[in-house]
């Protein structure tokens, strides 16, 4: 081709490119720049990719706060602990609670949750607590009135028998049913008895129940629940408020590796024996069986 014709090449290129047959020479110069930089850059440390983007896992250096540096070779093993059983008499490790109130109580929920069939019974309660208990570190007032209401709708709950009925109504809408928690010396007082082993209770006066939820026991458990402090709280609810629905005496475990009535005083023990030796009760014999705890009446609900 003559320098003419390669220049009418050029020529027509630029004219029908434009700007870009300028362009494009300049890209591909950069472009191979830009390649001889990143593989003849020096490797960094580590085997790390300058300019590669890191998540937190590679940063971390699992420094504490003295500043000590280095990783850990794992997490706590509950089976290093040693085995620290916890007699009756004594509570679980846990979070505060109120020693005394004032013996007054302020309502805590809102009405209007209505559960069962109350083919026989129909309870009309509210959900108290008493002034002086602060309820922030077991999740505040509302969260207490909620685990109430969300006991008493499951299918595994009291409303599993067509028998009963809950309706939960305002103080001014004639209850028959007071659900309390209550400071320690407070629940003694209304008990009665001695309260050594930190037990809640059921009474009534002037024709209203009073499920009575000591609060050294909703928020620190009872060790045959295994530090299951929620499935506890759902225990505490069902036993008293069945005593309530008229099931006044307790009950035994039916045989080794068996779920726990709900009538059983599971806050003492899972075994008969024990419960025996605590108890002047003749509900419990001198057989040995130990059960498995269980927070409902019916643990196991037809499913419809």
């Amino acid at each position: 081709m003559t320098d003419r014709s390669r220049e009418g090449v050029l020529v027509r290129l630029a004219r029908e490119l434009g700007w870009r047959a300028y362009a494009i020479p300049v890209l591909v110069v950069i472009t191979v720049w830009v390649l001889i930089d990143v593989f003849s850059a020096p490797a960094a440390p580590n085997g790390d990719v300058p300019g590669a983007e890191t998540t937190a896992s590679d940063t971390d250096t699992d420094e504490d706060s003295d500043g000590r540096d280095g990783p850990r070779d794992s997490g706590p093993n509950p089976a290093d602990d040693p085995d620290r059983p916890v007699a009756p008499t004594e509570l679980p490790p846990g979070g505060a609670y109120a020693q005394s109130g004032d013996g007054t109580y302020r309502v805590v929920g809102r009405p209007g949750a209505a559960v069962g069939q109350g083919d026989d019974m129909v309870i009309r309660y509210v959900v108290e607590v008493e002034n002086g208990v602060d309820t922030a570190g077991s999740g505040g007032d509302d969260a207490l009135a909620a685990m109430v209401d969300a006991t008493f709708a499951n299918p595994k709950g009291w409303t599993n028998d067509p028998k009963f009925r809950f309706e939960h109504v305002s103080p001014d809408d004639d209850p028959d049913m007071r659900i309390q928690l209550t400071s320690v010396d407070t629940t003694q007082d209304m008990c009665g008895g001695n309260l050594e082993m930190e037990t809640s209770c059921h009474v009534r006066y002037n024709d209203i129940s009073h499920v009575v939820i000591n609060e050294s026991r909703w928020v620190r458990g009872a060790a045959p629940f295994n530090g299951d402090v929620g499935s506890y709280r759902q225990y505490l609810v069902n036993h008293e408020v069945g005593h309530g629905l008229g099931y006044a005496a307790h009950e035994p475990c039916g045989g080794d590796g068996e779920l726990a009535p709900i009538m059983m005083q599971q806050t003492l023990s899972l075994n008969n024996s024990e419960l025996a030796s605590y108890s002047t009760e003749d509900a419990y014999p001198d057989d040995g069986a130990t059960c498995v705890f269980n927070p409902w009446p019916y643990p196991r609900p037809a499913v419809l």
